[in-house]
């Protein structure tokens, strides 16, 4: 069953995954390597509509098998459906947006998935 509606290109989450594709060298400032450079290794996320009834395993298996790439971690958030009403000429006319799942995915380094690969 396809869990994964749609990858999610947006300015956000375009910032979210190019800060997490690079390498950051820090100097922390407790604990043992107090004082010493340490780097980051870069683990890129990348973002996806997923539905309200999937849950992290079943992302994680579908990311892999439909991007070829290794998932370490998956994050979701649920967003409720907005209500809406607008005034039209029968009348004031009610309705929802319909609920949906956010899920942010960490890959291995190295590993990339590019969107916009299949646009000709």
């Amino acid at each position: 069953m396809a869990f994964i509606i749609k990858p999610l290109i947006t300015e956000k989450m375009t910032n979210i995954t190019e800060k997490s594709s690079m390498d950051r060298t820090y100097k922390p400032k407790t604990g043992a390597h107090r004082g010493e450079e340490v780097t980051k290794k870069a683990q890129p996320k990348y973002g996806f509509i997923v539905k309200p009834e999937a849950n992290k395993i079943e992302i994680a298996k579908e990311v892999e098998s439909l991007y070829n790439v290794t998932v370490i971690d998956v994050n979701t958030a649920r967003y409720a459906g907005k209500r809406s009403s607008r005034y039209t000429k029968a009348g004031l006319v009610r309705g929802h947006k319909n609920a949906f799942k956010k899920a942010i995915v960490t890959l291995k380094e190295g590993d990339s998935i590019d969107f916009y690969s299949n646009i000709q």
